[in-house]
């Protein structure tokens, strides 16, 4: 036996527009039958007997409305499709939604897809209508497309059909599912069914039958059982095989483990059902699932509520079921809540007996006047479900069943979901591991939650929606929320992405979103980010240690960095922080410290997917930098920082740094009086660091401060980037002949050269008068802010280098995004990062922010779609319009008057015929179609409508006689390309 999962499922049923209202509907016993929609009358005008004869039945809401946009389709195609073609499409998005798949991520794999149904009223009208047929016809009306429809719209590549055993269709579609994925047909499969009652041409044949419930309600298995009452209804369910979900961690429904189909042959009447078939199709379900009938705890039943076949199914369920048991089999029938779904009944079963089981609870079976006397279920080991049975703990077994009016039979034997594996957890072992932080901090873990849509007014609904829902579910753990969304909700246009460290702020944060309409729509290109590396200075005890307990990723690379730099320093860096050592401050560990938290903070970024698209390192975070360009290795890197900051600690300590508001050329004069002071570093027009002597400081302090001009003296034990540091050199040049001098990989802005360093090796004469040098960060910055850069990120313990780039000419247009913010910032800070990066465009690798036990599928919301368009039949003209209620608009897809306008030979009303005849095609609202619309880009043209096209051009226009289709393909560029082609083509027209 090879079990199939069920991973995930959507529907809309009368009364009930998705799985958790259609959950509801049943668990309380509820009725979804109504009275008939005008907009479901179509055709009764033809018998005397009038749409007031009609009964009720069970039709869904919304039935026209389609979300063409979403899906990439004109007006006119969405126009001329089937509406159970509409159905099933965004149908299946949210049922592969809900399995935790992002629909684009099967685009031209080998998923399968199989569509269980027997209406077809959509052909049969539009085919009685000869205006309304255009090539897209063929493609709009059919059964066969429907499957093809949706392997199409989403790029499936494995089988594709659909399946017409009349009532059995949906749940013989399952069945072939089932084959398909077991012999490695497909490896996920798409099983639906769809119905919709468009006309009244099935009500007349149940009724001159005899089948037909005069109130258009079926009473399964009960006392007043009369017939059959219509309903509608669409349902999806995505299959997997169970070894492959687990291996691939898929949530899990429920397990179909076997199925069976038959046929009755030859019996009473070919509408006649027999027990024997039915009998041996149940046989040989459980046979193949591997399970003794006994061990079946309740079957959801064909039920149509006809008094023979409720006593036969009865009977054939009774010969199974019903034997050696302690307990009768429960049975029940979704019908008597919804009514019979024809074509869709199957999947309707199915789905209730696997919400059932999730639930732990079988809802009671809703007919009149209780139990038909006449079916002694009894006698037959049979109970019919009149009170809720609530389910025991464990593995549970159900049945399904499925029976066509020409005696195609199904039946499918499921189970509840086994229990889910423990989740895979952080390495328990790891004294640094997910634990509460000194300042008493600690408890979830933070995600980011991750909505696209194909428009800013989709974005805003669906995170309205979200909103409400996870609103009620405040409780639930946020990661697995956000990373459930980070799989199955990104891909679109329009993005936002939410940090969140609780599912009650996530639901706060995203209806504040909603309500300022927040989101962007994605860059036509990727961004340009530049990586700015912090200097000395940023330092503090403890720095990025929440991190490092926080995130798995973090520690891993500063973990790396650590053990790269101890063979040169004799302890720990990462004990030096974790312990919030006060040495930190002491240069030959400050350089070392930073470089490390600078080398794990862009490992972070990379296995995000953050790559740099250009560096700049100030002072000591050139070494990071040049790292990250690829001009040096970590060891190398780190052999270097070392000597260095060892090095300068050896130093006597004395001289000092002066940080001045003022430019560096201002200070020239003072400089030229004092050998023993130079510009440490240039920051900005009015942000320079002297650094030197501490006498000459002094005297140069005195003078600016009668100046007027601000001074500060920094905190520092040498003074850096100056002569005082000559003593340095020839020690470190040493270890700097050592490396492994490279080139930088990427765009480097050299701090050194105040400019982009090309076609120059990082050796140890740069590394030299890297020392003694003044940082030239305002140069450097001024040309990276002159570049192709779109975003900057600073990489280090604390931002410094946002606010000196802001205050540079161009540095206030570009996002600013720090990784780290202060002794605070955890995994919640760097979330916000790859936030703000993801909605800048970035496409984030979000698996690697997560640690293992967070990455758990958890349900979400179904997709919410855009109702505002509708799409229905029109009869043909001059009949009189049925009447519709408020809120059905009816619209069709005519062929326009293609004649009432004759162009002038000189072309003079052609541009106007051509405008028309190219709006009808593609369904452009009046006034919005222009004559440079490129036909393919802008309009969306394909084959189909380019025929389409091409007749009614020559319709309309009979001058032209018939238009070459290279030529015409060859002018089809623009609409006014099109106009001239065909001005040409009468101007040959003799006259």
């Amino acid at each position: 036996m090879n079990p199939i999962a069920v991973l995930g499922l959507d529907c809309r049923f009368p009364g009930a527009p998705d799985p958790g209202a259609y959950w509801d509907l049943l668990a309380a016993g509820a009725d979804g039958v109504g009275p008939r929609p005008a907009s479901r009358r179509v055709g009764d005008t033809r018998r005397a007997s009038g749409p007031a004869a009609r009964p009720d039945g069970g039709f869904i809401d919304d039935a026209d409305a389609f979300d063409h946009a979403f899906f990439g389709i004109g007006r006119a195609e969405a126009a001329a499709m089937d509406p159970q073609q509409r159905l099933l499409l965004q149908t299946a998005w949210r049922a592969l939604e809900d399995a935790g798949i992002n629909p684009r991520d099967l685009a031209g794999s080998g998923t399968g897809v199989y569509v269980g149904a027997m209406a077809d009223d959509w052909s049969r009208l539009r085919l009685a209508d000869d205006a309304a047929i255009t090539p897209r016809t063929g493609t709009g009306a059919g059964r066969a497309i429907l499957a093809n429809r949706l392997s199409y719209q989403l790029d499936l590549r494995g089988p594709s059909l659909t399946v017409d055993s009349a009532c059995s269709s949906a749940l013989i579609a399952v069945h072939l599912a089932m084959g398909a994925l077991r012999s490695g047909e497909c490896d996920i499969a798409l099983a639906c069914g769809v119905n919709l009652v468009m006309s009244d041409v099935l009500d007349e044949i149940y009724g001159q039958s005899g089948l037909a419930a005069p109130d258009g309600r079926c009473k399964p298995f009960g006392a007043q059982a009369d017939g059959i009452g219509r309903a509608e209804g669409v349902g999806a369910v995505v299959l997997q095989r169970l070894a492959d979900a687990r291996e691939e961690v898929r949530p899990v429904r429920a397990l179909l483990l076997g199925s069976a189909i038959n046929q009755d042959g030859r019996s009473n009447g070919i509408m006649a059902p027999s027990r024997r078939a039915q009998r041996e199709v149940i046989q040989a379900a459980c046979r193949r699932a591997g399970v003794e009938p006994q061990r079946v705890g309740w079957v959801e039943a064909h039920g149509t509520g006809t008094p023979v076949g409720d006593l036969i199914e009865a009977r054939a369920l009774g010969d199974v079921y019903g034997g050696l048991r302690p307990e009768p089999c429960a049975i029940s029938s979704v019908k008597g809540n919804i009514g019979h779904a024809e074509g869709a009944a199957g999947i309707a079963g199915l789905i209730k007996a696997v919400l059932a089981l999730e639930h732990r609870l079988v809802p009671p079976v809703r007919t009149a006047g209780g139990e038909h006397p006449g079916l002694d279920l009894a006698s037959h080991g049979l109970r019919l479900l009149t009170d809720p049975l609530p389910l025991p703990e464990g593995e549970m077994l159900a049945a399904v069943s499925s029976f066509g009016m020409g005696g195609s039979n199904a039946h499918v034997v499921l189970s509840s979901a086994p229990r889910p594996a423990p989740a895979l957890r952080s390495d328990p072992h790891d004294p640094h591991g997910p634990q509460e932080t000194e300042d008493g901090e600690g408890g979830e873990h933070p995600g980011v939650f991750t909505l696209t849509a194909p428009s800013a007014e989709a974005l805003r609904r669906n995170l309205v929606v979200q909103a409400r829902s996870l609103a009620a579910r405040a409780q639930e753990p946020v990661t697995p929320l956000c990373w459930t969304s980070n799989v199955t909700r990104t891909g679109m246009g329009y993005r936002i992405a939410i940090p969140a460290e609780d599912t009650a702020g996530l639901a706060a944060a995203l209806d504040a979103a909603a309500e300022a309409g927040e989101g962007v729509q994605e860059p036509p290109e990727p961004p340009v980010v530049a990586f700015l590396y912090t200097g000395q200075g940023a330092q503090y005890p403890g720095m990025t240690s929440r991190l490092y307990r926080e995130s798995p990723l973090y520690r891993h690379h500063l973990d790396e960095a650590s053990r790269a730099l101890r063979p040169h320093l004799g302890e720990s860096i990462t004990e030096l922080l974790l312990g919030r050592d006060e040495r930190v401050h002491r240069t030959g560990w400050t350089q070392p410290a930073v470089f490390a938290v600078q080398y794990a903070l862009t490992g972070y970024l990379r296995e995000l997917g953050v790559r740099p698209g250009a560096v700049l390192g100030h002072s000591i975070g050139e070494f990071a930098a040049a790292v990250a360009a690829g001009a040096l290795g970590l060891a190398d890197a780190a052999a270097l920082v070392a000597a260095r900051g060892t090095a300068m600690e050896a130093l006597p300590e004395g001289g000092g740094m002066l940080a001045v508001r003022a430019h560096p050329d201002d200070l020239r004069e003072l400089l030229a009086d004092e050998p023993l002071v130079g510009l440490g570093a240039a920051n900005g027009a009015a942000a320079s660091v002297l650094s030197g002597d501490l006498a000459a400081l002094a005297r140069i302090r005195e003078q600016l401060a009668a100046r007027g001009v601000g001074c500060t003296p920094l905190k520092v034990s040498h003074a850096f980037h100056s002569v005082l540091m000559d003593p340095v050199l020839p020690g470190f040049r040493t270890t700097a002949d050592r490396i492994t001098a490279g080139e930088p990989r990427l765009p480097f802005y050299s701090t050194v050269r105040g400019a982009l360093l090309a076609g120059r090796p990082l050796d140890a004469d740069y590394w030299c008068e890297h020392i003694t040098g003044t940082v030239r960060f305002a140069d450097a910055a001024a040309a990276l802010l002159g570049s192709d850069v779109t975003h900057l990120v600073e990489i280090g313990p604390k931002p410094v280098l946002l606010s000196l780039a802001r205050r540079l000419p161009g540095g206030s247009a570009l996002p600013g995004i720090p990784v780290v913010r202060d002794a605070h910032s955890g995994a919640l800070t760097a979330a916000e990062a790859a936030a703000a990066l993801y909605t800048a465009g970035v496409d984030i690798r979000w698996e690697r922010l997560y640690r293992p036990e967070d990455k758990v599928h958890a349900r979400l919301a179904p997709q919410s779609f855009d109702t505002s368009a509708r799409f229905w039949h029109e009869p043909p003209r001059p009949a009189a319009a049925p009447g519709g209620e408020p809120g059905t608009p009816v619209l069709s897809l005519v062929r326009a008057d293609s004649g009432s306008r004759a162009p002038e030979r000189d072309g003079g009303g052609l541009a106007e015929a051509v405008r028309e005849t190219v709006a009808g095609i593609t369904g452009a609202a009046e006034g919005t179609l222009r004559d440079d619309d490129r036909f393919y880009d802008d309009l969306g043209f394909d084959s189909v409508m380019f025929m389409e096209l091409k007749y009614r051009l020559e319709e309309a226009v009979p001058a032209l006689g018939e238009l070459s289709i290279p030529e015409m393909m060859s002018s089809l560029v623009s609409v006014t390309t099109l106009i001239g082609y065909l001005r040409e083509q009468l101007a040959r027209v003799p006259a």
